[in-house]
């Protein structure tokens, strides 16, 4: 199994329910084929430049572990979802 971290804006109209709910889709998700380490509400923060009309947005970032055949997946969920503006998923290196 590798070390994962994906980290993802949300539209910032959305409510602290409604990025939990995200969280937990994510989460749930991952922990199908693979296992959560952490996953933690960076803040709102102000965007280099306007995504999908936002100038600002709320960043959640979850290290994981898992599979490489779940991020095909993970990838096309975050894009079918209307709150999430961007997203990155990385793989970590081992030292």
């Amino acid at each position: 199994m590798n070390k994962y971290e994906t980290l993802f804006i949300v539209n910032p109209s959305v409510e602290d329910a409604g990025i939990k709910d995200l969280i937990q889709k994510f989460s749930d998700l991952i922990n199908s084929d693979g296992k959560v380490e952490s996953a933690e509400v960076v803040g709102k923060k102000k965007l280099a430049y306007p995504v999908k009309k936002c100038a600002e947005g709320i960043y959640v970032l979850i290290n994981f572990e898992s599979e490489g055949t779940i991020i095909t997946e993970l990838e096309r969920n975050f894009r079918i979802t209307d709150e999430v503006i961007k997203f990155i998923v990385i793989r970590k290196d081992e030292k």
